[in-house]
């Protein structure tokens, strides 16, 4: 269904107006994916299936004192057989950022509530799902982050829970299963922090970021609502012993061994050995232009369309699925061991301990196991003993970037499933039989190389393209951005750095062998170079030159980047007195700036100098990384450093352009929009999209991932959309799909990231879905994006 009716551009709806009833509007809706919505009783606190349900706000007339905010949108009232709602049209296609806003005069105080929720009625009239993300604010600037995704066309209730015993847990899960009992549709959390101030929720804001088409949606009966009850083991029992989701039904769910084998069996009379018909021995373009052949991989612009062309010559895309590894496939068990016997670090390492393999202890270590985390050990229902066969996928994790606990044992029921399926307990056999089925799936599947984070046991196969990667870790000294996500950032003017750049690009060199096969290099993932604001003109100078600011504070003798920085200024200004009134401050001398200085207010002058101190350090890092990669992998591009969207800055982007030969971002939004990526033409550099993805919970997994789509069928559609959004566009060479396989239910060792965003199952079995737009996609992509 859709709404016709010319809307007035609203920004604020205020209370106490006539109500507009739309023209043309049907109250019917067709079958709807969520719970049917209830009908409206008459007083204010009511029953809808929860005992204790208090209205804030249900559009009937009542003074909403500018309560309902909007940006990016347009808003109506309608009325419908005597019930009155909010109609909100989102206008993405000329705003990155579109949302509507519940902010009352004076900030609510839920203090009181016990546990409660926020929950609203939402309709979506339109036959496309919407993934909001939503935002609890205190009046501190504290901020409570959840998605969902609304079906299409359907309408439920949706809850964000804001008091509860589930926010007082650390479970190591990226959003646990359910508590409450209730039909109600809970909202998924992703970050920030669980436990606002309620005493002064300042607002709640439902949002789009970034969405490339119109969405719609009708909302109604804003209100706090209370659980009837709570299921004291909701975390009890919950993976079954294939590691699926042992408390729901869902289509794919394996029952038995023998049922996992015959789906495997059957898979495997359905897979190819070769590339599809028109394609390289490399996946190029066989049919299209033939270009200058190098031997290996490189870049051209061809009639303005930036393009990869493979080893032959061949114009060349990579369209191809990231983290192809046992690394992340394993999840914190809750047992631990003496710690005499794990093997600590070595400063020299040169791999994470997320991108390790499993690590299993060694054998002397088995007799001291015990319970860390009965919490977490509790939500197995089954978990073999090490000297069982399937005890060999146990590993261990020395540290973690957040969960429950901060080590411990894990397990991968991922490879696990690979040993049944394959009927082998011998790593030689059920990994050599992995990755030749991987092999012929991409090949089946159509896409043209692998993603980042492959597996070095793929690379001389010499079957199918990839990229290799490295992290430059050490004992550099580092600094802060103010918002280090992942880690703080390297002071790329340490020596140190320099030596582990090149110790890294050695060892990526050691695993490449200088093989053709290898499209580029990636080198670190998702620093936290600054962070700039997309849906804003007005710059937040603090977030986006953390940086050079928090390095002015450091001592020059003890930080070379802060010494680099005195010696830049000094360089400009000559004399301290013209720096001083230049950033009208009152530094005493040089050497006083050089011991540390604060500033917190800021004048274009120094705007102007933080953003040359910015190019400085960005500079340095790509310049050192540049050199250690073209050093022992001179024949292989260097892909630079796979930039997130919330955490880079004009400055960094031209950093990179200026050393790497293809640019890299990570974009996990519903599609290509043209008001984030404006400045791809300034660039003008062939860019690939180092990660993106969707999920959905039908398929049993505690959390969508990222990107929230309606169900697997909602995941094809919008796998198709993206696509064609960056086929569409001349400087993208190519985009990676994260990650081949879900998550573990429970989390992954590392951060707890419990996704459905493989295009296989925790059990190895393709969703079949996905795999079939991936198939329509990558069967013409040659031919759409040679004449787009």
């Amino acid at each position: 269904m859709k709404y016709t009716h010319k809307y007035r551009t609203v920004g604020l709806l205020f209370g106490g107006l006539s109500l507009a009833i739309m023209a043309g509007c049907s109250g019917s809706s067709s079958d709807v994916s969520g719970p049917a919505k209830s009908e409206r009783p008459s007083s204010e606190t009511r029953t809808f299936g929860l005992s204790y349900e208090k209205m804030l706000y249900d559009f009937e007339g009542q003074e909403l004192d500018n309560a309902i905010q909007l940006e990016g949108a347009n808003g109506e009232l309608i009325t419908e057989d005597g019930n009155t709602r909010y109609f909100i049209e989102f206008d993405t296609i000329n705003n990155y950022k579109s949302s509507v806003k519940f902010k009352p005069k004076q900030n609510w105080d839920w203090s009181d509530e016990g546990q409660f929720a926020f929950a609203l009625d939402i309709e979506n009239p339109i036959d496309r799902s919407i993934h909001f993300y939503v935002t609890a604010t205190d009046a501190s600037g504290k901020t409570h982050n959840r998605s969902l995704s609304i079906p299409e066309n359907s309408s439920g209730t949706y809850y964000l829970e804001l008091e509860g015993p589930d926010l007082d847990t650390e479970t190591g899960i990226r959003n646990n299963p359910e508590s409450w009992i209730s039909d109600y549709t809970a909202i998924i959390w992703r970050w920030g922090v669980k436990k606002i101030d309620l005493a002064n929720v300042a607002s709640i804001e439902f949002k789009l970021l970034g969405v490339p088409e119109t969405k719609q949606i009708i909302i109604d009966n804003a209100r706090i609502i209370k659980p009837d009850d709570i299921d004291e083991n909701y975390l009890v029992g919950l993976v079954d012993e294939f590691g699926q989701n042992a408390k729901r039904d869902f289509v794919g769910k394996v029952e038995s061994l023998e049922e996992l084998i015959a789906v495997s069996e059957k898979e495997q009379n359905h897979l190819r050995k070769t590339p599809l018909e028109g394609r390289s021995k490399y996946n190029g373009w066989a049919e299209g232009p033939k270009l200058k052949a190098t031997g290996y991989f490189r870049t051209e612009k061809v009639d303005g369309k930036w393009w990869m062309v493979d080893p032959e010559g061949y114009l060349f895309f990579s369209n191809g699925i990231a983290n192809v590894r046992m690394a992340n496939t394993s999840t914190i068990t809750g047992y631990d061991f003496d710690s005499q016997f794990i093997k600590q670090r070595d400063p020299n390492d040169k791999t994470p301990e997320d991108s390790i393999g499993l690590n299993r202890v060694p054998d002397a270590a088995i007799p001291s196991r015990y319970v860390s985390s009965q919490l977490r050990a509790k939500m197995f229902e089954w978990l073999p003993d090490y000297d069982e066969e399937l005890g060999q996928h146990y590993g261990y994790r020395r540290s973690v970037f957040m969960g429950a606990i901060d080590k411990g044992e894990t397990y991968s029921f991922y490879q696990a499933n690979l040993a049944r399926k394959y009927k082998s307990n011998d790593p030689k056999v059920f990994m050599e039989k992995w990755r030749t089925t991987t092999v012929d799936r991409m090949l089946t599947w159509g896409f043209t190389s692998f993603g980042n984070w492959v597996d070095p046991s793929y690379y001389q196969l010499n079957r199918f393209p990839y990229f290799a990667n490295g992290w430059i870790i050490g004992d550099f000294k580092t600094l802060s951005s103010g918002n280090d996500l992942w880690s703080a950032l390297p002071d790329v003017f340490d020596p140190v750095f320099e030596e582990r750049a090149l110790a890294t690009a050695k060892q990526i060199g050691i695993e490449v062998q200088n093989n053709p096969w290898c499209v580029g290099v990636f080198v670190d993932n998702e620093k936290s170079w600054g962070m700039e604001n997309p849906s804003s003109d007005k710059i937040n100078v603090a977030a986006v030159y953390g940086i050079p600011i928090n390095t002015l504070t450091l001592d020059a003798s003890k930080s070379p980047a802060k010494a680099v920085y005195v010696d830049v200024l000094r360089k400009k200004y000559g004399t301290i007195e013209k720096l001083n009134a230049s950033w009208e401050q009152e530094n005493a001398s040089w050497e006083a700036l050089a011991k540390g200085v604060k500033v917190t207010e800021f004048n274009d002058a120094l705007v102007e100098d933080l953003s040359n101190l910015l190019t400085v350090y960005a500079e340095q890092y790509f310049r050192v990384v540049r050199n250690a990669v073209k050093k022992y992998l001179p024949n292989h591009m260097y892909m630079g450093a796979r930039f997130a969207d919330w955490g880079m800055t004009d400055e960094v982007r031209r950093a990179a352009a200026k050393y790497a030969d293809v640019m890299s971002y990570n974009y996990y939004k519903e599609g290509i929009s043209d008001n984030f990526w404006h400045f791809l033409k300034d660039l003008d550099k062939p860019s690939v999209i180092g990660e993106w993805h969707n999920g959905s919970t039908d398929s049993g997994m505690l959390n969508a991932g990222l990107i929230h789509a309606s169900s697997q069928q909602d995941r094809a559609k919008r796998y198709k959309q993206y696509m064609e959004g960056v086929l569409e566009r001349p400087y993208f060479v190519g985009a990676h799909w994260f990650q081949y396989n879900d998550g573990p239910l429970t989390g992954r060792a590392y951060d707890g990231e419990n996704y459905n965003v493989g295009f296989v199952s925790g059990t190895d079995i393709p969703y079949a879905p996905l795999v079939e737009a991936a198939k329509e996609v990558n069967n013409s992509l040659y031919e759409k994006r040679y004449k787009n």
